[in-house]
C-alpha cells in the first residue's frame, strides 16, 4: 500500500479499476491469515501441554492443512466486503482498501483480522495458565520443563499480538473521529497504514525469536555462512602446499 502511494505521488496516475478493488480485498484476506498464524502457534503449544497424549493432534499434516483452511475461511468471511462496497479506491492515496466511511465494513474487517486472533490467543493462554497451575506438580520433571518452555512461547505470542493491536490505535482514532465529525481526514490512510507496515515488516523477525525451532534453524544457517568462507580459503593453501611438496 505504501509503495503504491509513493508511486502515485511521483507519477500522479490513477489506479482505479476492478483489479484494484480485488487487490484491496486480497490484502484484507492476507492480513487476516497472517494474524491467524499466531493462533496456530498458540494452538500447537496448547496441544503439546494439555493434549500431549493425543498423537493425531500433533501430526504434521494437521498443521500443514490449518493455513489452507484458515485462508479459505478468511476468503468466505471477508467476501461480504465486496457487496457492501467496503473496498474502495482512495484518490489521494492511489490504492484500494476498506474505507473508514463504511463503518460496517471497517468494523467487520477489524474484528476478524485483528480482534478475533487476539481473543483466540488470549483464551488459549488462559486455558494453559489454568492447566499449569492445577497439574504442574503431578507431572514428571522433563514434561514439566517442556511445559514451561511452551508456556513461555505462548506468553511471547500474546505479547506480540498485543503490540500489533496497539499499532492499530491510529486507525481506531480516525474511526472515532469520523463517527463524531463525519469528516474523513485526507491523511487518514497514510497515517493508519504506517504502523501496519511496520508491524508487517517486523513479523518475520519476531516469529524467528518467538519460535525456538525456527530460531535454531536461522542460527545454524548463520553459522554455516560464517564457516564456509573459512573452509573455502583453506582449499587454495592446501593446493599450494601440495604443489610445493610435489616440486620439491
Amino acid at each position: 500500500m505504501n509503495i503504491r502511494t509513493i508511486s502515485g505521488d511521483l507519477n500522479g496516475r490513477s489506479a482505479d479499476s476492478s483489479w484494484c478493488i480485488f487487490s484491496g480485498y486480497v490484502a484484507v484476506v492476507h492480513l487476516c491469515t497472517m494474524y491467524m498464524a499466531f493462533v496456530n502457534q498458540a494452538l500447537y503449544r496448547l496441544i503439546r501441554i494439555i493434549y500431549f497424549q493425543n498423537q493425531h493432534l500433533q501430526s504434521l499434516k494437521l498443521y500443514l492443512l490449518l493455513p489452507m483452511i484458515e485462508y479459505i475461511w478468511a476468503i468466505c468471511i471477508m467476501c461480504v466486503l465486496i457487496p457492501w462496497n467496503g473496498v474502495v479506491y482512495f484518490n489521494n492515496d492511489y490504492f484500494c482498501y476498506v474505507s473508514f466511511a463504511s463503518l460496517r465494513a471497517i468494523i467487520w474487517g477489524a474484528f476478524f483480522a485483528y480482534l478475533f486472533p487476539f481473543l483466540c490467543s488470549l483464551m488459549i493462554y488462559i486455558r494453559i495458565t489454568i492447566f499449569i497451575r492445577h497439574h504442574t506438580n503431578n507431572l514428571p520433571l522433563p514434561i514439566k520443563r517442556r511445559h514451561d518452555r511452551d508456556f513461555l512461547v505462548v506468553q511471547r505470542i500474546l505479547i506480540i499480538v498485543s503490540l500489533l493491536l496497539i499499532l492499530g490505535i491510529p486507525s481506531i482514532f480516525f474511526i472515532i473521529r469520523f463517527i463524531i465529525t463525519g469528516d474523513d481526514h485526507p491523511l487518514t490512510n497514510r497515517i493508519a497504514w504506517f504502523p501496519v507496515g511496520i508491524s508487517m515488516s517486523g513479523l518475520s523477525v519476531t516469529l524467528v525469536f518467538t519460535i525456538p525451532q525456527l530460531k535454531s534453524i536461522v542460527v545454524k544457517l548463520f553459522q554455516q555462512n560464517r564457516i564456509k568462507p573459512a573452509t573455502l580459503a583453506t582449499i587454495p593453501t592446501r593446493i599450494q602446499m601440495k604443489s610445493v611438496c610435489g616440486t620439491g
